[in-house]
């Protein structure tokens, strides 16, 4: 791909057909008049509960791994990771709502697992798009406006104007050293951009690859089944560890084209060549139509279906530590599975 494949007319767009995703359609389904849908069959007593919550020691993450790498899931689509002497923050959302006024239906279901100044000071955030639920300006005030903040193209402006002094666009397959050994790349993903009804697109969205330490790690951002991911896998793989979205799916007539599903997620698992990964963007937020805890009953019979091996693709608790990413090397799962 091309720059002129993403990017026409002053504003971003997906370089591979799909349907429209309009405000008309998104003002279809809050009233009620998009096509019925019927439930996912599978039930059970934790169908519409919200993630896991545990509390996160700041001792625990006081001081980078010595070997390979560790991960903190801090709600959402929000990481901790540390490795190679380099603390990273990924899209960090600590405030109490995913949107610009305290409205209640996207209020924080589940509290954070520490406050944001608990968290050792980052060498660099990595955004992934200006969505509310992705970009928190409290949050990134409170890592600190010289703190280097790494975005993908048609950001820098506005962080400047919100009055963060380091700010780094990177493009598609663009990469940039952060610390000593550790490079972040910007990879594709399917999605859009807002923070306003006037501002559509003008911003791109992206995942994010880290390499370094001998490990490699990536954050898929937030996005639909992409064909990328399968180019992703072959030019990157295997990938250590992934943080993959499995949420905000329903209704698929109209978030089809933004949000993968979580048997979407475990194709992208496989064409990417992940060895491991964690299930994100669910839980925490109320954003769609499934019941909140439906991900990730989804997930664990998507993998089985799929035959991954035992806890590669998972959820966690917010707040839990996974520590030994990378510092040793898993076979990488059997890729003959029904869902290629």
């Amino acid at each position: 791909m091309e720059p002129g494949d993403w990017r026409q007319g002053g504003r971003f767009r997906n370089p591979w057909p799909e349907p429209p995703h309009r405000l008309r359609d998104i003002l279809r389904w809050k009233f009620g008049l998009g096509p019925h849908e019927p439930p996912w069959p599978g039930s059970g007593p934790r169908r519409d509960l919200p993630a896991r919550w545990v509390a996160l020691d700041p001792a625990a993450v006081a001081r980078v791994p010595a070997a390979g790498w560790r991960a903190v899931w801090l709600g959402h689509a929000s990481f901790l990771l540390q490795g190679a002497g380099c603390t990273l923050w990924v899209d960090p959302v600590f405030s109490s709502h995913c949107a610009p006024l305290p409205v209640q239906s996207l209020r924080r279901l589940v509290e954070v697992p520490c406050r944001a100044g608990d968290l050792p000071r980052p060498d660099a955030v990595l955004l992934t798009h200006s969505h509310y639920d992705h970009l928190d300006l409290p949050t990134l005030r409170a890592a600190g406006t010289a703190t280097p903040m790494i975005v993908p193209e048609g950001h820098a402006a506005w962080m400047r104007a919100k009055g963060f002094r380091n700010v780094r666009e990177i493009p598609w397959f663009g990469a940039a050293e952060v610390a000593a050994g550790i490079e972040v790349r910007a990879v594709p993903a399917r999605h859009f951009t807002a923070r306003t009804p006037w501002d559509r697109n003008r911003g791109h969205w992206c995942g994010w690859l880290v390499r370094g330490a001998g490990a490699t790690l990536w954050h898929a951002g937030d996005s639909a089944w992409c064909p990328a991911f399968a180019e992703l896998g072959q030019a990157h793989g295997p990938i250590d560890f992934a943080m993959l979205p499995i949420g905000a799916y329903a209704p698929r007539w109209l978030m089809e084209p933004v949000h993968m599903t979580p048997e979407e997620a475990v194709r992208a698992f496989l064409a990417a060549r992940c060895r491991r990964a964690v299930g994100m963007h669910w839980g925490t937020f109320r954003l769609t139509d499934e019941a909140l805890g439906e991900p990730p009953l989804r997930l664990a019979a998507a993998a089985q279906t799929a035959g991954l091996p035992a806890d590669s693709f998972r959820t966690v608790a917010v707040g839990e530590v996974l520590d030994g990413i990378g510092s040793t090397a898993p076979s990488e799962p059997e890729r003959s599975s029904p869902l290629e």
